[in-house]
């Protein structure tokens, strides 16, 4: 697999794409177009962007700092990295706040893929999720962490809540 990321060393979304690809013991070519011009021709003629970052998984390009598509990308690739849960998350307490509710520590799952484990698992927009594998989950970088320490094969346990409700899901990844 190859990956080339295209920055500049002022835009935070770039750093935020390579501190996400360096967590999960991604190696990446980093092009740094405010000082190479031919990258920076290259990254236009690939993209047909000026903006970054852009980052090339293979033949694939990917504008901007597009978690869930780098993490499927990833995935496709056979890299080993963690399999695609295909959920959007926050932090469920800023949510939970924001509605006028007591606050509720957990991730707050925003969407969920279509067919994605996410999905399989039961999951649903609203839903949040309170416990990965017998790990509590305190925020959404809690979920984050949790499921990067997941690899395809492996089984998990998801503990959630719905409405009023806790609810469990085990499912296959």
């Amino acid at each position: 697999m190859s990956i080339t990321v295209y920055t500049t060393p002022t835009c935070p979304y770039c750093h935020q794409v390579k501190d996400f690809l360096s967590q999960r013991g991604v190696k990446f070519t980093d092009c740094d177009v405010s000082i190479d011009r031919v990258a920076a021709d290259e990254m236009i003629r690939k993209s047909g962007q000026m903006g970054v970052p852009v980052i090339i998984v293979d033949d694939q390009v990917v504008v901007g700092f597009d978690r869930a598509r780098l993490e499927q990308l990833l995935t496709k690739s056979g890299n080993g990295q963690r399999p695609y849960f295909g959920l959007r998350i926050a932090d469920a307490s800023k949510i939970t706040t924001q509605l006028g509710l007591v606050p509720v520590f957990g991730a707050f799952v925003g969407n969920v893929a279509p067919a994605s484990i996410g999905e399989k698992a039961g999951l649903i927009q609203g839903d949040i999720i309170t416990e990965v594998n017998f790990r509590p989950i305190h925020n959404a970088d809690g979920l984050e962490n949790a499921l990067s320490e997941l690899s395809s094969g492996n089984r998990v346990m998801i503990v959630f809540l719905r409405e009023h409700q806790t609810l469990k899901a085990e499912i296959a990844v």
